[in-house]
């Protein structure tokens, strides 16, 4: 098995160390060199081959992803079994996961598919983007300004500046501050309203150099630092709530993408302000990631379940990722998370996707049934995370 070798060396680093379309009249995306991928077909399609393009392979999800969920007003359903319920989170990913492939190929097939998804998104939302969901609302801020930073589209930064008027409002002194995790749940201070507050502060601050944004970003990170992460080992907990007028922190809950955007607080705000401590904040918790039972078993991110917990994996990787590219790392680390990140790759395409080419939520192991698009997306992120590794 060609994951052998790979494996081998992974592991001596880690013991050292509605109208839907089905997209058939959509231009097909096309790589930098103006070669056209070759149509996804199951009955052609050789995955077995060994990999040398990773940027290829991106594609190859990107396209299967974008014909198997595309569902109405431009905006991608549930599952591959034709449940068109709209996820807000799910498809603010999706445009996420879009502007990777854009960013990647160069081709502008891509935009009209990202710009859809931004009105769509819209639309099925009630015509409007605010959410009562804070997350949700940071998720879709994110995707937008890399959007923005990517086409220099005005509409993609004036959807990030609404969203985070809203997001600043769910900041309270209950808890000694923090975002709330929802707009009917003030005592309820999530990490995973708070790590992506911060990447939206300082990707705000990085176009606008407005103060008040660096200023946010360093007072939402510190104070979740300083509540939901455990000092000893920079994984992170999920909340804190009052219980029987208590307030109650759930350390029982340790999910990959609250460690994975507490990662990418840090590491942005390292490259931001130079402070070093940052930068050990978060490689200590990558650190933990790749060494903890917790989250990793043999190498390979555990199995977060599909719905909401699908998404995990992908997210984590993607901070994970801009941590390894990080030039002031030390190389012996730039290497081992690089490592880490290619394991779980080779380890998902060998043998974790179905032969239609959609991914489960064990990256061991090949899916049947029903996938959801979360589920997908944590996948096409992984190989879009090791295809930038990789230089592709």
């Amino acid at each position: 098995m060609k994951i052998v070798r790979l494996g081998v060396l992974f592991l001596t680093l880690f013991f050292l160390n509605s109208c839907s379309t089905d997209g058939e009249n959509l231009p097909e995306v096309e790589e930098k060199e103006n070669e056209t991928p070759s149509e996804p077909d199951e009955d052609e399609e050789d995955f077995e081959e060994e990999v040398s393009d990773w940027g290829e392979v991106s594609q190859k999800f990107q396209q299967i992803t974008y014909d198997t969920y595309l569902s109405s007003a431009g905006t991608f359903g549930q599952d591959n079994l034709g449940n068109q319920n709209f996820n807000y989170w799910w498809n603010a990913h999706m445009l996420d996961v879009l502007v990777d492939g854009y960013k990647r190929s160069g081709n502008d097939a891509y935009l009209p598919r990202m710009k859809a998804l931004l009105e769509g998104i819209k639309t099925r939302n009630g015509n409007r983007y605010k959410n009562d969901f804070i997350d949700d609302m940071e998720w879709l801020g994110i995707a937008s300004l890399r959007a923005y930073e990517e086409t220099g589209d005005e509409s993609y930064k004036e959807v990030a500046d609404l969203l985070w008027v809203e997001v600043k409002k769910a900041w309270s002194d209950v808890h000694g501050g923090g975002i709330a995790w929802k707009t009917d749940t003030p005592n309820s201070k999530n990490a995973c309203s708070n790590g992506p507050a911060a990447i939206f502060a300082l990707y705000l601050y990085q176009i606008d150099q407005d103060p008040e944004d660096l200023q946010w970003a360093k007072d939402i990170y510190h104070w979740l630092k300083n509540t939901l992460v455990d000092p000893d080992t920079g994984l992170v907990w999920d909340n804190i709530n009052f219980q029987d007028g208590q307030a109650v922190i759930n350390r029982d809950w340790i999910f990959t993408y609250n460690v994975g955007t507490y990662i990418g607080a840090a590491n942005l705000l390292h490259q931001t302000t130079g402070n070093s401590v940052y930068l050990q904040d978060a490689m200590k918790s990558a650190n933990s990631v790749i060494s903890s039972g917790e989250l990793t078993t043999g190498g390979i991110l555990k199995n977060e379940g599909q719905g909401d917990g699908g998404l995990f994996k992908g997210i984590l990787v993607r901070y994970l990722t801009q941590l390894a590219l990080n030039p002031e790392l030390a190389v012996e680390k730039q290497e081992q998370y690089k490592e880490f990140i290619q394991f779980n790759a080779e380890t998902l395409y060998s043998n974790g996707r179905s032969d239609q080419g959609l991914f489960g939520p064990n990256w061991s192991d090949q899916p049947s049934g029903r996938v959801d698009l979360s589920t997908q997306l944590s996948g096409v992120m992984l190989m879009e995370a090791n295809a930038l590794l990789n230089g592709s």
